[in-house]
């Protein structure tokens, strides 16, 4: 591997290759934001629903995490346009993967719920507290505790199931590495170089993980 023709073909080729990261970025961005915000009222519809209420999310949850990824983003983009949704390749991908993290993340929240001791709940009631101060000062910061290991684990996920979104044209990181090998023919170098942008992305996951869980933790 000649290094100087690399770094070369690397600065020649930085600006699509910003453009895929930062779409990247954004994708995954989104993706575990709205997921993680949707997957909060699964888990709680999971754990405190009426029943019926909790056989249509059980049964929202099951479908969604026995389904792979790329049969979600495929059927986002191109099933929904038969039934008038028209959605682009960017918005069809949110929502794809959105739907594949809440679903991860509900099953997240609602173990961390049903773990914690069943008496704080009849105590908040028995002060007074309505079910959301209950949820936001007594059950959220606990159960925050115990999902967050394994949240950081699902948001690592998403990162790399955004790779599949270059299936329906999304220009992200992967998509434009291909376009720029396909012109340099560095194969292996771009793929190796683009792994350790996604592994960067990764790690910064793990270290946000990592100071939410030093800040939520309980006193020594």
């Amino acid at each position: 591997m000649d290094i100087a023709d690399f770094l070369n073909q690397l600065w020649l080729a930085r600006t699509p290759l910003l453009k895929g990261l930062g779409m990247t970025v954004s994708i995954s961005f989104l993706s575990i934001a709205v997921g993680t915000a949707l997957g909060v009222f699964v888990g709680l519809a999971l754990t405190y629903g009426y029943r019926p209420m909790r056989w249509l999310v059980r049964g929202y949850t099951d479908f969604i995490r026995g389904t792979p990824v790329l049969v979600l983003v495929l059927a986002s983009y191109y099933v929904l346009s038969t039934i008038g949704v028209d959605l682009g390749p960017f918005e069809a991908g949110i929502l794809a993967l959105s739907l594949f993290c809440s679903s991860h993340v509900g099953e997240l929240v609602r173990g961390a719920l049903q773990s914690l001791p069943g008496g704080q709940t009849e105590a908040a009631k028995a002060i007074g507290l309505s079910f959301a101060q209950t949820f936001a000062y007594v059950l959220g910061p606990q159960a925050l505790r115990r999902a967050l290991p394994a949240w950081v684990n699902t948001a690592a996920e998403m990162v790399k199931a955004s790779t599949l979104l270059s299936i329906i044209g999304v220009s992200e990181l992967l998509l434009r590495t291909q376009e720029v090998i396909s012109r340099t023919f560095l194969s292996l170098e771009f793929y190796f170089f683009a792994g350790f942008l996604y592994f960067a992305i990764n790690y910064g996951i793990e270290r946000f993980g990592r100071y939410v869980e030093r800040k939520t933790a309980l006193p020594a």
